[in-house]
């Protein structure tokens, strides 16, 4: 099991036990050999296997501990809600409304925008660029990687073999407790679509808002108009590219290609936010270095479905559908991935409060309320926010769980 949105924990919890045989999670592709390797060795297979048990077992006694801490009722929880003073609040309204495509955009222009300590990640060479490159173990090692990695990102550039497409978009937006509102125009008059949030129900200490991304868009109630915004973005071209690889026996570049893709597809995204920034208004006097870039000295965020703030992946094909974006030559798998694989989607806040959060557990109340709002029914909600559930739907769906609290 591996993924950008996958988890020791997770696997552990939510997958293993539900297959008899072993079930491994791996932080990425590269880790697979070794797994697999150990799994068919005659001498090492059932010494692996007893060790990922044990660690798994510990991880659910773990989990389950803290599953059995009280939550807040999911009123409660809407009450002790984030609050701005929405008449003083610097609003920013965006120079458009609507979409905008952007396929102009070019390699050597992204490439500015890289974070390569991701980059080395997947090689499993951990540190920070680029200080890695001197590093006294490993440094003659990622110096080279680095080297092949410029090599094949120039040759990329010249020779035009990746296509970067992307959209992005402005809407007049309000909140309604935990909904985020998109107007089809200024007018506010008629609904475009509808973004279901979620929100912290754990009790936080010094009794902090439990947050909720609606938190970061102007009540309606308030008739302040504030606007979200929305992108998607895509580097094509990078599968038929690695498998040309793979059919001269390049294992190497094919993987390469498949990481530098993953790459400029992040730093496509961290492009496109700072032109969306410059857009609102807010951004058209930052100066930033690539370091301030990496490290977020920004106003603003731009939260994917599927991560910890918005863990429900479904809410992408509502994105897609505002974005247009599978007119881009993007798509969506009946699970919410996106293809091409290095894809990047989200939503843009400006709130100047706006950070990220985990939403982390949510009761039954919640669910119950999230699914009336989108439409489906408790059993499919369920199955898209699994690893957020404070309890067991086979058990506990008919009843309010017990450790609920108010306040």
């Amino acid at each position: 099991i591996g993924g950008a949105t996958t988890s020791r924990q997770h696997t552990a919890v939510k997958i293993a036990p539900e297959y008899s045989e072993s079930t491994v999670h791996v932080l990425d592709a590269s880790r697979a050999v070794d797994v697999v390797s150990s799994l068919l060795s005659p001498s090492a297979r059932d010494g692996f296997i007893r060790k990922t048990r044990e660690e798994q077992e510990t991880l659910r006694v773990q989990y389950g501990a803290r599953r059995d801490r009280p939550l807040l009722s999911y009123a409660a929880a809407l009450d002790n809600r984030l609050r701005s003073d929405w008449k003083t609040l610097d609003v920013p309204a965006p120079t458009f409304l609507g979409r905008r495509a952007v396929d102009d955009v070019s390699i050597e222009t992204l490439s500015r925008y890289i974070d390569w300590t991701f980059f080395f990640s997947a090689w499993e060479l951990r540190g920070r660029f680029p200080g890695i490159l001197d590093h006294p173990q490993y440094g003659a090692a990622a110096r080279e990687l680095y080297e092949h990695a410029r090599a094949l990102l120039d040759q990329i550039a010249s020779e035009k073999l990746l296509v970067p497409r992307g959209v992005y978009g402005f809407w007049p937006a309000a909140s309604e407790d935990d909904d985020i509102i998109l107007y089809r125009d200024d007018s506010r008059r008629d609904e475009l679509a509808r973004f279901q949030m979620l929100r912290q129900q754990e009790e936080i200490a010094d009794r902090r808002p439990n947050r909720s991304l609606a938190d970061f868009v102007a009540p309606r109630a308030t008739g302040v108009r504030d606007s979200i915004g929305a992108f998607a973005v895509s580097i094509q071209g990078a599968e038929a590219l690695a498998a040309a690889y793979e059919r001269d026996h390049d294992d190497y570049h094919a993987i390469m290609v498949k990481a530098i893709a993953d790459r400029l597809a992040e730093a496509f995204a961290e492009y496109l936010h700072a032109t969306a920034r410059r857009e609102w208004g807010y951004g058209d006097r930052e100066n930033l270095s690539a370091e301030d870039l990496i490290a977020e000295r920004y106003r603003g965020i731009r939260p994917a479905f599927g991560y910890p703030a918005c863990p429900d992946h479904s809410e992408k094909f509502v994105l897609f559908d505002l974005l247009n974006a599978r007119a881009l030559g993007m798509s969506l798998t009946e699970s919410g991935a996106m293809w091409p694989a290095a894809s990047v989607s989200g939503l843009y806040f400006s709130h100047p409060e706006a950070k990220y959060f985990n939403v982390g557990r949510i009761g039954l109340d919640q669910v119950e309320s999230y699914a009336s709002r989108r439409g489906l029914s408790l059993e499919e909600v369920e199955r898209w926010l699994g690893p957020n559930l404070a309890y067991d739907p086979q058990t506990a769906r008919a009843a309010t769980p017990t450790n609920q609290v108010g306040v």
